[in-house]
């Protein structure tokens, strides 16, 4: 499946103020090189408006055992194995050659070649089960590259516990809004279920589910 996007831009201004600005107006950074961005179908929650809903909490009950913590990028405690994981998480997910471990090494450990400045690490008992890299400024935070451990043995529910967290944490720490990536495929309905969903629509955010549904279909 193609990647949507309707227009591109190389950004040379990396001040927090250009950021949000183009983020605003249906941007996101890519891994395709320093300042490259699309403007796409991008989906945010306003956290001003978020609230943990009844399933939200339940899924923060299912992987209580989780730890987070957000640490800034590079990331010094890079590992061959952090490569593995993600890219046996996005064969498996999206198709092979979907994310190559090299690029994962270079988004982890390289920070002038490309666009994202911090990490979620996932733990339990003190073992790193997850990951998301991310770009976050003054007013937002964009979660953009999520990733964890696919064995049998690991929580059904660790994905969206992973995001909950996540978002939580960008409420708590006074960020404006909280951005998801993109809605282009039928599977991304899953992002609507967050209080305060707002998409973009090629030329202004909106708030309708339903029509958005549709789209995807």
């Amino acid at each position: 499946m193609a990647y949507l996007f309707w227009k591109q831009t190389a950004l040379e201004d990396f001040s927090d103020h250009t950021i949000e600005k183009y983020y605003h107006n249906g941007y996101v950074f890519t891994r395709k090189g320093k300042g490259m961005m699309d403007q796409t179908r991008s989906v945010r929650i306003d956290l001003e408006a978020f609230e943990l809903s009844s399933e939200n909490k339940r899924i923060l009950r299912k992987t209580e055992e989780f730890q987070m913590k957000l640490e800034d990028l590079p990331f010094t405690e890079y590992h061959w194995s952090i490569g593995k994981m993600a890219k046996d998480f996005y064969d498996t997910k999206f198709g092979e050659k979907t994310f190559s471990a090299n690029k994962v090494k270079e988004l982890f450990t390289n920070p002038e070649q490309n666009n994202f400045n911090c990490v979620f690490v996932y733990s339990i008992a003190a073992s790193n089960v997850g990951y998301c890299i991310a770009r976050k400024t003054k007013n937002i935070l964009h979660y953009s590259y999520p990733f964890y451990n696919l064995s049998d043995e690991m929580n059904p529910n660790t994905g969206m516990g992973m995001m909950v967290r996540a978002l939580t944490y960008a409420k708590e720490q006074g960020k404006k809004y909280f951005y998801l990536g993109s809605a282009q495929r039928p599977g991304d309905i899953y992002k609507m279920q967050f209080k305060g969903f707002e998409w973009f629509d090629g030329n202004t955010w909106q708030t309708d589910l339903t029509q958005l549904k549709n789209i995807l279909k």
